[in-house]
């Protein structure tokens, strides 16, 4: 009896070579900051001290784009000279007027392109100030991270690149633009080559945080389980729902934030089909994101989740069905509501968040 041989990668299709775009030379001036708890107790950080923190910012420069719940894009060139610092410079003086000022340290990337400080500041202890500058060194940071790593590159984008044997951002940036774009399609397959490669056009976005709520849960030790955790979500989703609907406000996206023991954090958002304050919909776009994130026995100490683009609910749209569950669901729901208002938010809840 034979022995079967393993499985091969399939080769990427052939393609005429193309000269591969250079990484970003610009000199850095893009800082990526991640702010947290310089205790190490993993806790999320609230709506108000990001808000002192994104003031503290903007004395630095008036170039800062937020990205709640927790980060930020600074653009520090109009800045160097009244600091006489380089990029570098300016991020260990943000980190000590941050810890002086609002007792939280951050985590910064430098380099020349939101993408690059992005990738730097995740690529780095918790506290550290990590620079990319020049060709070689951003070439050399990027090559080896998985395609993961990437920003756009999802579990099937990276399930799809692997079956051409291509695991690394390196392998993809070696890899023929052309070929690319025919096991992505063109926009994906360019948009990604060129990340590959450190390229970003993206330019930093001064404004302020959109109108947002959101609900955190820390847990009272690193939670392995995945049902610990979805009931976590169910929990958070019960608390943004209910406020949603007593504000008589929608939300159009999500955004999950998952903190591991590490202090190291995952980010994933998702824009709602309509803004809604219904739990259904809620829950199914809570649990989307958390599954697209594929933790399995990940060590979590705490999730936050955040209802974006949040506006009045006379001001939206809701698309009619004729599936009488999804009516009941919206009746039972009001009803809860009205009970909760009444006789304090523990009247009633869901069965699967009663405890033991």
């Amino acid at each position: 009896m034979s022995t079967p041989k393993p499985a091969r990668p399939r080769q990427p299709p052939k393609a005429p070579g193309a000269s591969a775009p250079s990484v970003a030379a610009a000199p850095p001036h893009v800082l990526y900051l991640h702010l947290h708890d310089p205790a190490g107790r993993g806790r999320l950080l609230g709506a108000e001290p990001y808000g002192r923190a994104l003031e503290l910012l903007r004395g630095i420069t008036p170039a800062v784009e937020p990205l709640p719940p927790d980060a930020a894009l600074l653009d520090v060139r109009g800045s160097l000279r009244y600091f006489d610092l380089d990029a570098a410079g300016i991020a260990q003086l943000v980190r000590v007027r941050v810890l002086a000022n609002l007792a939280l340290d951050c985590t910064v990337g430098v380099a020349a392109n939101p993408l690059l400080a992005r990738m730097a500041a995740h690529g780095g202890p918790p506290g550290a100030v990590r620079v990319l500058d020049g060709d070689r060194e951003v070439a050399a940071f990027l090559a080896p991270c998985p395609l993961l790593a990437l920003p756009g590159v999802g579990p099937a984008t990276a399930r799809s690149l692997a079956g051409y044997g291509l695991h690394t951002v390196g392998a993809l940036a070696a890899t023929p633009l052309a070929t690319v774009q025919r096991i992505l399609g063109a926009s994906a397959g360019r948009r990604l080559h060129e990340r590959a490669h450190g390229l970003d056009p993206t330019p930093v976005t001064p404004g302020t945080p959109s109108r947002s709520l959101a609900a955190d849960q820390d847990f009272d030790r690193d939670e392995l389980d995945p049902e610990l955790h979805r009931r976590a979500l169910r929990g958070l989703v019960e608390d943004l729902g209910a406020r949603l609907r007593t504000q008589r406000q929608a939300a159009g996206a999500l955004t999950l934030t998952v903190r591991y023991a590490d202090r190291s954090t995952t980010v994933r958002s998702r824009t709602l089909a309509e803004a809604t304050a219904h739990g259904a919909a809620l829950t199914a776009c809570a649990y989307r994101l958390y599954d697209a994130l594929g933790l399995q026995r990940a060590r979590v100490r705490a999730v936050t989740l955040r209802a974006e683009g949040v506006r009045p609910a006379e001001h939206t749209t809701h698309q009619l069905t004729f599936d009488p569950g999804d009516h009941r669901a919206r009746r039972v729901e009001d009803v809860t509501d009205r009970a909760r208002a009444r006789y304090g938010e523990d009247a009633l809840r869901p069965a699967v968040l009663l405890t033991a």
